[in-house]
């Protein structure tokens, strides 16, 4: 389970190094820190349930930030 980590971290690092290609720094610097949790985390040694658990609760703050991002920061046919 930890290697699903480092692999998250991998995608998200990849995504990171896009954004800031793009020119788009605060997105970028927002998936650094993604994938820095995600490496962190995956050299933790936590147990299976655990990881389960962690990544659980990462899915229910970015829903929420992504529904509030969605609901009262983006302008309608912006």
């Amino acid at each position: 389970m930890d290697r699903m980590y480092r692999v998250l971290g991998f995608w998200t690092g990849l995504f990171a190094v896009m954004f800031y290609l793009g020119h788009m720094p605060t997105t970028s610097l927002l998936f650094l820190g993604q994938t820095g949790f995600f490496v962190l985390l995956s050299y933790l040694k936590l147990s299976e349930r655990m990881y389960i658990y962690v990544f659980g609760a990462y899915l229910t703050v970015f829903f929420a930030g992504f529904t509030y991002w969605t609901t009262f920061m983006m302008t309608p046919g912006g």
